[in-house]
């Protein structure tokens, strides 16, 4: 098997660019593990997933990316929409890399390339992990509805080069604009939220926006997911919950409510904005999500 191509899918724009200009290094590292490797550059938002579809459904069973939490957000849709399965590893060239985090994969790019080259030349067995799907999307990381959406929004359109600190200047501009609180009833087993909110979050992995430990409980193969309300707040409040956020710390305040969760059901009185590993999705009212157990198999 180890002789088998390898099928190598980057975003060069991923990282504020940085993935495209460590392409040549990529290869060549991947390279040095004696396997064939063929390159595949994604060209826009939504390429990455169709051509990792695509060469699914002819029979490739190992994909590597490279890219930030956007990449692997396409990857593991293609991947998931196939008929056929495959292998997924992951390079981290992103900006928050929260996926990478929680499957513990080296944050550093050089040093994951070199050994997920050598766990791919030593035949080692993929690890299973568990997938999140909300209506007709998959997501790997985590999916979020209200304000860290629209601040997820907002940090994508910030070009300047800080960092993880993007998403920290997202959330200060987002709270320029008010803290909305739409009244959203989530039903899950026996539990069911109806009121107003200021975010829920389903999240497989720790980490949202490269800094925010807001799931710290959270292990993306324990075959659940968990569900985090945020009851309304001020602006004031907000500033000092941010570091509790950050430092995973934030857990037992009034304000949040935590319940494990393996499938739900969440409708909003009006379209509001969600995201989807930080891939902002259309307003929508209705989201039926679910924790799909050990589904993806990650190399």
């Amino acid at each position: 098997m180890a002789a088998d191509t390898i099928h190598l899918f980057l975003n060069p724009t991923a990282g504020r660019g940085r993935a495209g200009r460590r392409q040549p290094r990529i290869l060549e590292l991947l390279e040095k593990s004696g396997v064939p490797i063929e390159y595949h550059a994604s060209r826009s938002v939504g390429d990455l997933e169709a051509q990792v579809l695509r060469h699914v459904d002819a029979g490739v069973t190992r994909i590597v990316v490279a890219g930030g939490d956007g990449s692997v957000h396409e990857a593991v849709n293609g991947i998931m929409r196939s008929k056929n399965n495959a292998a997924l590893g992951v390079i981290p060239t992103g900006t928050g890399n929260d996926f990478a985090k929680a499957c513990d994969i080296p944050l550093n790019w050089e040093h994951a390339t070199q050994l997920l080259g050598d766990r791919i030349d030593a035949e080692g067995a993929p690890r299973k992990i568990d997938v999140g799907r909300c209506n007709d999307r998959f997501y790997a990381n985590g999916a979020g509805i209200g304000f860290d959406a629209k601040a997820t929004r907002i940090a994508q359109s910030i070009r300047l080069p800080i960092g993880d600190l993007v998403y920290l200047l997202a959330i200060f501009r987002t709270m320029l604009g008010g803290i909305a609180s739409p009244r959203l009833r989530i039903t899950t087993g026996d539990y069911t939220w109806d009121g107003p909110l200021t975010l829920a979050t389903i999240s497989n992995g720790p980490w949202v926006g490269g800094m925010f430990h807001i799931a710290p409980m959270a292990d993306n193969a324990d075959n659940r997911m968990e569900l985090l309300i945020a009851k309304p707040v001020t602006r004031r409040r907000i500033l000092t919950l941010l570091p509790k956020l950050m430092n995973g710390e934030h857990m037992q305040e009034d304000e949040i409510i935590h319940q494990p969760v393996t499938s739900l059901s969440i409708k909003a009185e009006e379209p509001i904005p969600s995201h989807l590993d930080g891939e902002v999705q259309p307003l929508q009212t209705d989201f039926q999500v679910a924790v799909l157990p050990s589904a993806l198999d990650l190399l």
